[in-house]
C-alpha cells in the first residue's frame, strides 16, 4: 500500500494538455497584423527564419546551465532587430501569438482526475519548463480545464531555473509549505520531470499518455511510477485513502 501525498504537482505539456507543434509562422502573421512600425516591410517568413536560429542558440546554451530565457526578452530582440513596433505590452504580443499558434487539448481522463483530487482534499499545483510567461501559462492552464484551481503555476521564465534544477522543485516546496516526502510529481519527461522530482526528494510520477516520439530518455533513478492513464492514479488513490 502505497502512502497518499497531501499534493501532486504536474508539468504541463503532454501531462495536463497534449499539446500540438507550434504553428511558428500563423503566431507570427498574427502578430504582425498589429504592427505600427515595419519600414522594411519583414515578412512572417523573414521573421521566422531568425525566431528558429535564436531558439536553437537559446536551447544549446539553456539546456547545458539549466536556466530559463523569458518569452517577452526573445520577442524584444526578434521584433527589435528589424525595427518592428508595436504600441500594444509584451504580453498581449504573446498572448496573440499564442493564441494563433498553439492547439493542444486536456489528457485523457485528467478531469476525471482532478475532480478525484479536489474531493479528496488533495492539494495541487504545476511547475512547466516554459519561455512563456506564467500569466500566459495561467491563461492558457485556465483555458482547458476551468473548474480547477491550482494552488499555484510555477512558469520557468518567471524563477530563472527550469527542471531537473532542484531550485525550482524547492520553490514549489515552499509555496507548499510541505516537505517532499509528501508530494509527487507527475510528468511526462524522464530526466526534467522523474529525475529533476527525485533528485529533490519527491516521488515521481512518469505520465506516459500524451508521448512524444522524440521524447527518448529514460530515467536515471529506479524508485518511480509509470502510468498510461490518469484512470491507473485515480484507481490507486481510491484503494488507498
Amino acid at each position: 500500500m502505497m502512502d497518499i501525498p497531501k499534493m501532486i504537482i504536474f508539468d504541463y505539456g503532454q501531462t495536463l494538455v497534449d499539446e500540438k507543434p507550434y504553428d511558428i509562422l500563423k503566431g507570427t502573421e498574427a502578430v504582425l497584423l498589429h504592427a505600427v512600425e515595419n519600414p522594411d516591410n519583414v515578412s512572417a517568413e523573414e521573421i521566422c527564419v531568425l525566431s528558429t536560429k535564436l531558439f536553437g542558440e537559446i536551447v544549446k546554451h539553456r539546456d547545458l546551465s539549466v536556466l530559463e530565457a523569458h518569452n517577452h526578452s526573445f520577442q524584444n530582440y526578434l521584433y527589435d532587430y528589424f525595427g518592428i513596433v508595436f504600441t500594444i505590452s509584451s504580453l498581449e504580443i504573446e498572448r496573440i501569438f499564442e493564441g494563433a499558434a498553439s492547439t493542444g487539448e486536456p489528457t485523457k481522463n485528467i478531469g476525471g482526475f482532478l475532480q478525484l483530487l479536489s474531493r479528496k482534499g488533495i492539494r495541487t499545483g504545476v511547475i512547466s519548463n516554459m519561455s512563456f510567461s506564467g500569466s500566459m501559462l495561467t491563461e492558457r492552464i485556465n483555458r482547458y480545464m476551468p473548474s480547477h484551481a491550482f494552488e499555484f503555476i510555477i512558469s520557468s521564465s518567471e524563477y530563472v531555473f527550469r527542471k531537473p534544477h532542484k531550485r525550482i522543485f524547492e520553490l514549489a516546496l515552499r509555496k507548499a509549505k510541505l516537505e517532499p516526502h509528501h508530494v509527487w510529481y507527475c510528468g511526462d519527461h524522464a530526466i526534467c520531470d522523474i529525475d529533476g522530482a527525485a533528485n529533490c526528494g519527491i516521488f515521481p510520477i512518469w505520465y506516459k499518455g500524451a508521448f512524444e516520439e522524440k521524447n527518448t530518455h529514460v530515467p536515471t533513478i529506479s524508485d518511480y511510477l509509470e502510468v498510461n492513464d490518469w484512470h491507473e492514479l485515480i484507481t490507486l488513490i481510491e484503494k488507498n485513502k
